[in-house]
């Protein structure tokens, strides 16, 4: 498949102790946040993983910072992507355990998917550019 249109669930790659942690938080919040967590569940267990040496510095990892396009609306946001107790909307910092959260990391810039909204409406998210911020190794 080489059309540029969003897939349900292209590629995805993380980093072996972020899917590792993600996968405890994601069971952790199973009562508060159950579609979400399952989401996430999901999207861990289908990523290639690679150590924080080697994974591609274009792939959206956490706390990263990455910009997107909401291709029904055009519209265009950037945020870094952070674990709940982080988290801060107004300053740019969207949780992990948000909808848009879990479908964001894994994707690559150039990546689109498929992905519900907190109202469960499908959106298409493009990723524009992935900054990754300065990792501890």
């Amino acid at each position: 498949m080489t059309s540029t249109k969003a897939s349900r669930r292209p590629p995805i790659q993380m980093i072996d102790t972020e899917a590792d942690a993600l996968t405890d938080l994601a069971m952790a919040a199973e009562d508060r946040v159950p579609q979400v967590s399952e989401m996430l569940l999901n999207e861990i267990a289908r990523a290639k993983t690679h150590s924080a040496r080697t994974i591609p510095a274009n792939v959206v990892t956490m706390h990263a910072k990455v910009r997107f396009i909401d291709e029904a609306s055009r519209k265009e946001y950037s945020y870094e992507l952070t674990y709940p107790r982080d988290a801060d909307i107004s300053a740019g910092r969207i949780s992990i355990l948000t909808p848009v959260g879990a479908g964001l990391i894994g994707l690559r810039e150039g990546q689109s998917i498929l992905w519900p909204d907190r109202d469960g409406h499908e959106r298409a998210l493009k990723i524009v550019e992935v900054s990754q911020a300065a990792r501890n190794g």
